[in-house]
């Protein structure tokens, strides 16, 4: 299988499906990544250990601090206690807090990391009136990116008047 379709198929998987925790399986927060496929994650009750991502996420999908994941635990593990086996995203929390099976501990945190990630996403609109016919809304640049690792070039209005008289 190539990657293209590997990353193709373990995407759709991530996204798509439902999962349940089973009674061995828990879910935790990320707290940060210490690096080699390492993520150090915290439980319900605030216990804090390593867990592995299994290969078949490496390089397919990605998870920052904050995220929350089911994972199985490995017994022969000292530090590393537990395997990744499924990475929650918002839809999957909301889903399990509908179903009661959400820990307490993280509701909070969920909502607050939500509200967050919904903040980032949406762009606030600037709170200034429309004026009444002379400018259209093309016209309105005030909401696009701005890049700032580029010059900014300025047109004066003398130079775009002669352009048009010409």
């Amino acid at each position: 299988m190539s990657q293209a379709t590997k990353r193709k198929h373990v995407v759709k998987e991530v996204l798509g499906e439902h999962m349940v925790p089973s009674d061995e399986q828990q879910i935790v927060r990320v707290l940060r990544t210490p690096g080699n496929n390492l993520h150090e994650v915290e439980t319900a009750q605030g216990q804090r250990f390593l867990v592995s991502m299994p290969s078949k996420y490496r390089k397919n999908i990605w998870i920052k601090r904050g995220d929350f994941l089911i994972v199985d635990p490995i017994e022969e593990g000292e530090k590393v206690k537990a395997e990744i086996s499924f990475v929650l995203c918002k839809d999957h929390v909301r889903s399990l807090q509908k179903e009661g099976l959400w820990p307490e501990a993280f509701s909070e945190v969920a909502e607050k990391h939500n509200n967050n990630r919904n903040r980032q996403t949406q762009p606030e609109l600037p709170a200034e009136p429309q004026s009444s016919g002379e400018e259209s809304s093309s016209e309105d640049d005030s909401d696009l990116f701005v890049n700032t690792n580029r010059r900014q070039y300025h047109e004066s209005e003398e130079e775009s008047e002669e352009e048009e008289a010409a």
